[in-house]
């Protein structure tokens, strides 16, 4: 189907439409409609058809969606049947982490390299390459990479995005606790772990609330 503009409140609930989809036993009804997903997550009917229409034309009055179908409408929309290269900037034990983990590959993400201002080493366990930073700019020229992860300290975020995007990259996924300013064109997704801990915590106080 043709592609929609969408919101980014709804591009945060694809995934989670996604995962249930695929968590589902291979013995399952082959259809889900929008009124089991939703119960299944916890969701207002209404929104999760909202959302799947402006991903998928499958759905059908009283049958659903056939599930396959459907996760394959939601993958091909977010990007994930398509590999993006990436490189991360900041190879500490963050950095390394999300370099060693394997699990990016089911969304279409590949972290080519790792650099680093004074790199401990030439390569993670797992044998991923991380090079000082002045290779930074003849690497993203060569492999044309356009998506930077950032997993510096707070105060080099800046100076880290500036540098990634003086090489061409137009998309930055940033992990440092400070907001970053860039160009129009340039997009950046902030993984603020301190607004999740903090989320987690309130849900804890309200839980503990009602129990007394």
């Amino acid at each position: 189907m043709e592609k929609k503009e969408i919101s980014k409140s709804v591009l945060k609930r694809l995934p989670g439409y996604l995962a249930y989809l695929k968590s589902l036993p291979p013995d399952a009804s082959p259809y889900i409609s929008a009124t089991a997903l939703a119960s299944a997550l916890g969701m207002g009917e209404v929104q999760v058809r909202k959302d799947l229409a402006m991903v998928s034309d499958g759905g059908r009055p009283k049958i659903g969606y056939l599930r396959q179908g459907l996760a394959d409408d939601i993958e091909q929309f977010l990007g994930y049947d398509n590999t993006t290269d990436a490189v991360l900037i900041g190879a500490g034990k963050l950095g390394q982490a999300l370099m060693g983990y394997g699990g990016f590959d089911a969304y279409g993400l590949n972290i080519l390299a790792g650099f680093d201002a004074a790199p401990t080493t030439d390569a993670t366990e797992e044998g991923k390459p991380i090079y000082p930073m002045s290779q930074l700019p003849a690497f993203c020229k060569s492999n044309k990479v356009l998506m930077g992860i950032v997993t510096v300290p707070a105060k080099y975020a800046q100076e880290v995005c500036n540098q990634l995007i003086a090489c061409g990259i137009k998309a930055i996924w940033t992990f440092a606790s400070a907001h970053i300013d860039v160009p129009d064109g340039i997009l950046v997704q902030y993984e603020n772990m301190a607004t999740s801990l903090a989320v987690l915590s309130m849900h804890l106080k309200a839980q503990i609330k009602e129990k007394k």
